[in-house]
């Protein structure tokens, strides 16, 4: 079913979703996943922000809401006495490859950069160029409702960072974020999508720019350099 503006994950629910989208792809022989190993996945402490403590409780109650949304739940046709989870991300939202690999890791990690999102997403989905990441991103931001939004650019930061939106709105991601002890958002009005997509389209430009500048120089260097 289409996620609709009224559905809303908590911090549980999003980490029990995310777990289980990366796992899928990342270790498929134990996918779909014992109630056990999707503790562990969830509970990490390497490649998970901020890290989480959840028991048993919490994440079965985290996965019988994510089964009333339709976005995750018991193995179908799983075999065996062990009950498995898995997650049905590809029905609810028909992703590509791309936007499922960048709704995991903002799902593990909360708000990036572009830049962060690449380098994260690697096991999950390579990403050529870093506007490939940006066009991941505004694919999710032009959905009906929007799934990712970029937030307000922080005091002393050059790059905008990117939120999903399966948690609430930007309001709830900053709240979240002030909760965790991170630095508060700009004040003021929403911005612009559009012109902080742009922003961050230029900012990517700039750095594949640079990372060609540097490998014609190394070209040239071995060219000349015994000149």
């Amino acid at each position: 079913m289409p996620l609709t503006e009224s559905i809303v994950l908590s911090a549980p629910q999003a980490r029990v979703l995310g777990a289980l989208i990366e796992k899928e792809v990342t270790t498929p022989d134990y996918y779909p996943m014992s109630i056990n190993a999707l503790i562990n996945a969830c509970n990490q402490r390497s490649n998970r922000e901020p890290v989480m403590d959840l028991d048993e409780e919490d994440v079965r109650q985290a996965l019988h809401r994510l089964e009333d949304l339709n976005l995750a739940g018991r193995a179908r046709g799983a075999d065996g006495r062990v009950t498995k989870y898995e997650h049905w991300l590809g029905e609810a939202f028909n992703f590509s490859r791309a936007e499922t690999a960048l709704v995991c890791v903002l799902l593990l990690r909360g708000p990036q950069t572009p830049g962060e999102l690449r380098g994260r997403t690697e096991r999950l989905h390579r990403f050529d160029e870093l506007t490939d990441v940006v066009g991941g991103l505004q694919k999710l931001m032009e959905r009906e409702p929007a799934l990712a939004a970029i937030l307000p650019r922080q005091p002393g930061t050059k790059e905008s960072r990117y939120a999903h939106l399966l948690s609430g709105g930007i309001e709830t991601v900053s709240a979240t974020e002030n909760a965790l002890g991170r630095h508060a958002a700009l004040p003021g009005a929403e911005p612009d999508a559009g012109q902080e997509n742009r922003i961050a389209r230029l900012e990517a430009t700039v750095t594949e720019l640079r990372q060609e500048l540097v490998a014609l120089r190394q070209k040239i260097d071995d060219l000349f350099g015994d000149g």
